[in-house]
């Protein structure tokens, strides 16, 4: 186990380290935090205090270690988890932002270094189903996830391994690829949600030979969403974004949580604006 440090990360108006937001009784017994407004998925924080560890890459296998955060209350029960991978050439420092924002909204969430920077996307989504199952079964905050309820995203490489992963773990909830990068454009085997995000100025990944017959390529029959960035770069998703951020934690909500309060951010689809230049999409979800 990893020589842990820690330090605790408190959102603007968030509560004390151990103490539990108000919660709205829950049918959903997955639902985690307050109902949801516009202005709460835009935030920079959610209700949640944030706690973070650090994982040294001597620590564990099939990975390079990371930085886990998650939410300190523990009288809401377990949470679920998402791991995130950097890209090609990039550190976990790249994708770090997602970390406290996503789990002050009440995930627990893996930043992780792959092996080498260089490896392409079938290793990180080797890497990514690799640092799930350490972050379930031997990490210090084993304890407060549901080991049911995962999701994968990732940057770039580490998008296409997003989809790696998916394809190679069905019982994953959620995938979220970010500008991503993969040699393999169609995906007709992946039976997990899947939000696709690309960026009209990608020249990197561009969207018309990336994202788009990635999105194309899954199955009709799935949940599955695009969005393309207006005014975007193969980089925007390496600093904090507002549009990615709200987008992707409504998507990781309502199929990891399967908590259907935040459908109303995904249908009716969105429409084009400042920051959304197109986006398509399966609604009614869930159906």
């Amino acid at each position: 186990m990893a020589a842990a440090c820690l330090t605790l990360l408190l959102a603007p108006g968030a509560q004390a380290a151990g103490s539990a937001p108000v919660s709205t009784a829950a049918a959903n017994p997955y639902e985690r935090g307050p109902a949801p407004t516009e202005a709460s998925i835009e935030a920079l924080r959610g209700s949640y205090a944030v706690g973070e560890t650090a994982v040294s890459s001597l620590a564990v296998s099939g990975f390079g270690g990371g930085t886990i955060y998650y939410p300190t209350s523990t009288s809401d029960g377990t949470f679920g988890a998402v791991v995130i991978s950097p890209g090609f050439t990039a550190y976990q420092s790249s994708i770090a932002w997602l970390g406290p924002r996503l789990a002050s909204q009440g995930f627990v969430v893996f930043t992780i270094d792959t092996l080498t920077t260089l490896d392409q996307p079938d290793s990180r989504g080797r890497q990514l189903l690799a640092a799930l199952d350490y972050l379930t079964q031997r990490s210090a905050v084993r304890g407060r996830v549901d080991a049911s309820r995962l999701g994968v995203m990732g940057h770039s490489m580490g998008g296409g391994g997003t989809l790696e992963a998916a394809k190679s773990r069905p019982s994953l909830k959620a995938a979220v690829p970010l500008t991503g990068w993969n040699t393999d454009k169609t995906w007709p085997e992946i039976t997990t949600p899947t939000l696709v995000i690309g960026a009209d100025g990608d020249t990197i990944a561009p969207v018309a030979t990336h994202s788009e017959p990635f999105y194309e390529s899954l199955p009709g029959s799935l949940d599955k969403a695009y969005l393309e960035l207006n005014g975007a770069t193969h980089f925007t998703p390496n600093s904090s974004n507002t549009t990615i951020a709200k987008y992707s934690l409504s998507w990781l909500k309502r199929f990891v949580d399967d908590d259907t309060r935040y459908e109303q951010f995904l249908c009716p689809l969105p429409r084009p604006g400042l920051t959304i230049d197109e986006y398509r999409g399966t609604c009614p979800l869930g159906s």
